[in-house]
């Protein structure tokens, strides 16, 4: 068994060795140091899939050493520019992280209440069972956060599965609550940016379109996959019981979650970026429903780690000297999904929506439901991992969650066929703005 370790950690070493001189001929041809320190953390995560945390900090070590030392940032030189960087970037760090912690105990507090538990009475009991509760998910997304759709479903399979849940399933549950958000400005953080900066709802809701396709091309495969893997539950254990002082925590962690974000990103975008409110506004209800039914305060740790390697990877994304986007069509909307598998799409909605020009729903399908592709790619898949580890492997995810990517482009395309291309007059820059040597595509 050692033998077998001590290969593998040799193999890991020689395809990062591997990927350390592909840096080396990289930055000898001119591409910019911070994109391939980048690209190298983000390789180091793909490899060293058990020691992710360690990775993505070195990473981001390496890279504000570099920007400190030879670049600078976008904000200013040395530490006063990286003051100024996190003073822009902290309010969606810090909600992240206060949503992450607090979606783990909320998933918890759904799993006590028994509710996964009775599930099978309402689930078909052959593989449809695994693609309704995939279904289910998606439902969800739409007007839930992402993270809390991904984590429900995920203890909702690990009940009706007992416990043993295959990473294509895995990977579905993160696609399915990706793609979800991606139709609602309610259900996904770059679509409600997207709300937020003036762009109609309706424009975004045609992603659905491409959504609903990749919902049955990914969601089929996957709910296969799970039933040869481990068979749906047939029926519930009996004499459970469901606690409905749960059921009401959770709903009110939720509701208060989506007031917050609906009242103070939508009524109040001008002190969105000045305080975390969506983050507190979560820990605010878990504290007061705490003295009803207390919750399991032990997670704190493992999902503190996941949250951790997340923003590590966000604020490394962020640093990244990526100005403008390429001229504005279907093909770079189409590259933009690939993109936010290992690049935060946050940043790449933002300068989106700062260019111009897109077909909105096109931009909301790609960002959101791109991210799905690989485990990293979105903070569902983050969140997720961090209740189920052995998702952590770029390798295993991308072999047996195939159907993702698959399911990716052929929506996109069906989305194309159907409703054609379509973009948006720029809503922010003004004309003058859109020539094409404004839009030509910078440093990488």
């Amino acid at each position: 068994m050692r033998s077998v370790a001590l290969r593998l950690l040799e193999r890991e070493r020689g395809l990062f060795a591997g990927a350390m001189v592909i840096a080396i001929a990289c930055i000898a041809l001119g591409v910019p140091v911070d994109f391939v320190l980048f690209a190298l953390t983000l390789a180091g995560v793909a490899l060293f899939h058990h020691h992710t945390l360690q990775v993505a900090l070195i990473g981001l070590a390496v890279i504000l050493a570099y920007k400190l030392g030879v670049t600078g940032f976008k904000t200013g030189p040395g530490f006063g520019g990286l003051a100024l960087h996190m003073a822009h970037e902290w309010v969606i760090l810090t909600n992240l992280f206060g949503l992450l912690l607090g979606f783990a105990l909320l998933s918890n507090h759904f799993e006590e209440s028994r509710v996964p538990a009775v599930l099978p009475r309402f689930l078909p009991d052959d593989w449809k069972g695994g693609f309704v509760l995939l279904i289910m998910i998606f439902v969800l997304s739409s007007f839930l956060d992402n993270i809390a759709a991904a984590l429900i479903g995920g203890t909702m399979a690990r009940s009706v599965f007992r416990g043993k849940v295959h990473i294509g399933y895995l990977a579905a549950i993160v696609a399915a609550s990706n793609a979800g958000g991606s139709g609602s400005v309610v259900g996904d953080t770059t679509t409600t940016m997207m709300w937020i900066d003036g762009v109609d709802p309706l424009d975004v809701l045609e992603a659905f379109v491409a959504a609903g396709v990749a919902m049955f091309i990914f969601g089929i495969p996957a709910a296969v996959q799970q039933q040869r893997y481990s068979p749906i539950t047939r029926d519930p254990a009996p004499g459970i019981r469901v606690d409905w002082a749960r059921v009401a925590i959770v709903a009110l962690i939720l509701v208060t979650a989506i007031v917050a974000n609906v009242v103070v990103n939508v009524r109040y975008p001008e002190v969105s970026d000045r305080f975390p409110f969506i983050g507190a506004a979560v820990w605010l209800a878990i504290l007061v429903t705490a003295p009803w039914r207390a919750p399991q305060w032990s997670l704190l740790p493992g999902a503190f780690k996941g949250s951790i390697f997340l923003l590590s990877l966000i604020l490394c994304a962020s640093l990244m000297p990526v100005e403008k986007l390429p001229l504005a069509s279907w093909q770079t909307a189409l590259g933009l999904g690939f993109v936010s598998a290992v690049f935060d799409n946050i940043p790449l909605t933002a300068l989106a929506l700062k260019q111009g020009g897109y077909d909105w729903g096109y931009l909301a399908y790609a960002v959101g439901f791109g991210g799905s592709m690989i485990w990293f790619g979105s903070s569902a898949g983050v969140a997720l991992s961090n209740m189920y580890p052995q998702a952590k492997s770029v390798g295993l995810w991308l072999r047996h969650g195939w159907h993702v990517a698959l399911a990716y482009v052929i929506g996109f395309f069906v989305l194309y066929a159907v409703l054609g291309w379509h973009p948006n007059a720029p809503h922010k820059a003004p004309p003058a703005a859109q020539t094409p040597a404004a839009l030509d595509y910078s440093a990488g």
